[in-house]
């Protein structure tokens, strides 16, 4: 039995699939399925059920797979221990960022952190924010950039690089435009254009219409501002973004803050655990990066 083997075990058992377990650990699809085959030839018993689409674990898998976790754990943490004594921080990081960010500390504190550690390998992977709080979570990554709702995820340790509230963004001639002050009411009359659900903008959005009891008629869903900017640009709906996405395109739009919408939509790094040495060098980069308190 071979480390090598118990991380193809647990990367099928986490993503219920061979193929996307083999870009995970960067191998053939071939190879994964041979290592777990012989796996399971020396443990005398299948680990996986391949009747169905996904791998599902069968009672022997289940039983083997918090033990694989553990000594996977372990063997890192023997690395990590030897790496602490002689200052030299090795292993690999995976890092989440919601997708279309233009937070350019990100990638300053991940090049930082690349000098500083050049035996860390770094992976780093857009998703929209509910999917990697839910990756953080599992453990498949170590750190996201995430927009969320709240201070933290539940279970979660998060540091807030962003507090910001949301704003309706429209084009000269709009009759919006022209107002002094807009509610949410207001911007609920239109057809709107906003990001799509499983973002913190749009969790901030969707629950404060819902404690108006208003139904917003969202014609129109961009993962990115500047495709947000350019559909409300052009007439075809309103805008909802925070303030500092906004801003950006104000040569082309007029941006009201929605003056009953107090609740901020926040970007933040989140993380489930501290217990890597090279995750605490990276949070300690990306605080100086954003140069948010603990810098140093």
């Amino acid at each position: 039995m071979e480390l090598r083997q118990l991380e193809y075990f647990v990367a099928v058992a986490e993503e219920r699939n061979f193929t996307r377990a083999a870009e995970r650990v960067h191998i053939s699809q071939s190879g994964v399925s041979a290592q777990i085959r012989q796996l399971e030839r020396e443990l005398g018993a299948e680990l996986f059920d391949r009747s169905a689409r996904t791998a599902t674990l069968t009672v022997a898998g289940k039983a083997a797979l918090e033990h694989a976790r553990a000594a996977l754990a372990a063997a890192s943490a023997v690395g990590q221990a030897v790496g602490e004594v002689t200052d030299l921080i090795r292993g690999r990081l995976t890092v989440g960022m919601v997708i279309g960010c233009t937070v350019t500390p990100l990638f300053d504190a991940l090049a930082a952190f690349h000098r500083a550690h050049p035996g860390v390998e770094i992976s780093l992977l857009e998703d929209n924010s509910d999917r990697l709080v839910e990756g953080v979570r599992a453990g498949t990554l170590d750190l996201a950039l995430v927009g969320i709702a709240t201070a933290a995820p539940e279970g979660l340790d998060a540091l807030t690089i962003i507090s910001e509230r949301l704003v309706v963004a429209v084009p000269d001639g709009h009759p919006l435009a022209e107002r002094r002050r807009v509610v949410l009411r207001d911007v609920c009359a239109h057809p709107i254009v906003c990001m799509p659900p499983g973002t913190g903008l749009r969790t901030v959005f969707d629950q404060a219409c819902a404690a108006r009891n208003l139904q917003p008629v969202v014609a129109l869903q961009a993962s990115a501002a500047d495709a947000v900017a350019d559909l409300a640009a052009r007439g075809l709906a309103v805008g909802v973004l925070s303030r500092s996405m906004a801003e950006r395109y104000r040569d082309r739009l007029t941006a009201l803050t929605i003056d009953d919408l107090e609740t901020p939509a926040l970007l933040a790094l989140v993380w489930r655990s501290t217990h890597s040495p090279a995750l605490r060098e990276l949070l300690m980069h990306s605080r100086r990066a954003f140069g948010t308190p603990g810098a140093d």
